[in-house]
C-alpha cells in the first residue's frame, strides 16, 4: 500500500512541477502558496504546527496561531514551486540576481584561509539556497540530509541536491556522521541544520521548553576547535532572498557540549523570531 501511495504522490508532484514550469517562477510560487494555504491546514502536520506554536508562543491566541500557520503554509507552497527552478537559481544570472548576500567577505575569507568551518542554520524559506551559495563561493562544502520516505521521489531529490546544491551530500545516520568527520579532516566545511529533533543529543532549552538537540557542532568545537558560522536566509519580496553570513563564533576551552549547544539554540531562536512564518514548523521539535 505504501508503494502505491508514494507512487501516486510522485506522479502528482511531477504534474505540479510541469505546471510550475509553464507558469514561470513568479506565478507558480503564487499559485503554489495559495494552494498550500488551503490544503495545509487539512494535513495532520498542522496539529503539530499549532502545538509547536503553543510551546514557543504561549501568549498567542488560537486565532493568531492559525493565522501564523496559514502564513507558514503559504511560504511552504512557494518553496515547493521554487524547487522546479533550483537549476536556474544556480546557473541563470537573472535568477542569481534574486539573491543578495550580506557579508560576502566572510565567505571569501573562509575560502582564502582554506580552513574548514561549521555553518549552522535551520529550515528557513528555501534553505537549500544557503548551501548553494556557499558552494558557488568556491568553498569545499559537505551537507547532511535525511532521505525522503518516498522511494520514487527521493532519487530525484538526491540528484537535484548533488547537481545544483552541492556535490557532497551525506545521508543522516551513524555512517554519515563518520563520513562527515572524515570530510572535515580532509578540509571540507560542514553545513548543518540544527533545528530538528535527534535520537542522540542533549536535552536543551529551546523557547523555554526542553528539546533533544544535536551536539555535532559542539563536538567539532571541542575536538577541532572549529569555528561556528551562523547563516540565515530571509524572504524579502516574493522570490527575492537575502542570505546573511554572520561572523564566526569561537568558544573557550572550558565550554561544555551542553553550554555550546544551548548558545547555538539561542542563536536559532533569534533567527526564528525575526520572521516566525518563515520557519517550517511542521517538525515535532519537542517530542521526547
Amino acid at each position: 500500500m505504501d508503494k502505491i501511495k508514494y507512487f501516486l504522490q510522485f506522479i502528482i508532484i511531477l504534474i505540479l512541477f510541469f505546471l510550475f514550469k509553464l507558469l514561470g517562477l513568479k506565478y507558480s510560487t503564487r499559485f503554489s502558496g495559495n494552494l498550500m494555504t488551503i490544503l495545509g491546514p487539512m494535513f495532520r502536520s498542522n496539529k503539530i504546527i499549532i502545538s509547536n506554536l503553543t510551546k514557543a508562543f504561549p501568549k498567542l491566541s488560537l486565532q493568531e496561531k492559525k493565522n501564523l500557520s496559514k502564513k507558514m503554509w503559504f511560504n511552504y507552497g512557494r518553496i515547493l514551486a521554487e524547487y522546479m527552478y533550483i537549476k536556474y537559481f544556480r546557473e541563470k544570472e537573472k535568477f542569481s540576481n534574486l539573491i543578495t548576500i550580506q557579508n560576502q567577505n566572510i565567505l571569501e575569507k573562509i575560502k582564502k584561509e582554506s580552513k574548514p568551518v561549521i555553518f549552522i542554520s535551520g529550515h528557513f524559506n528555501n534553505f537549500e539556497l544557503m548551501a548553494m551559495q556557499i558552494d558557488k563561493a568556491g568553498i569545499d562544502l559537505t551537507t547532511i540530509y535525511r532521505p525522503l520516505n518516498n522511494i520514487f521521489l527521493n532519487p530525484l531529490m538526491e540528484r537535484i541536491r548533488k547537481k545544483y546544491i552541492c556535490k557532497k551530500q551525506i545521508k543522516k545516520g551513524i555512517a554519515g556522521t563518520k563520513e562527515l568527520l572524515q570530510n572535515f579532516k580532509n578540509g571540507s566545511s560542514i553545513a548543518l541544520m540544527i533545528d530538528q529533533r535527534v535520537t542522540e543529543g542533549v536535552m536543551c532549552d529551546f523557547f523555554g521548553q526542553k528539546a533533544r538537540t544535536t551536539t555535532i557542532p559542539a563536538q567539532f568545537v571541542k575536538k577541532f576547535n572549529a569555528k561556528i558560522v551562523p547563516i540565515y536566509i530571509e524572504r524579502d519580496l516574493e522570490n527575492k532572498f537575502t542570505i546573511e553570513i554572520n561572523k564566526s563564533i569561537e568558544f573557550s576551552k572550558n565550554e561544555t557540549l551542553e553550554s555550546i549547544t544551548l548558545k547555538l539554540n539561542k542563536i536559532l531562536e533569534e533567527m526564528i523570531l525575526r520572521n516566525p512564518d518563515q520557519w517550517i514548523w511542521t517538525h515535532n521539535r519537542w517530542k521526547n
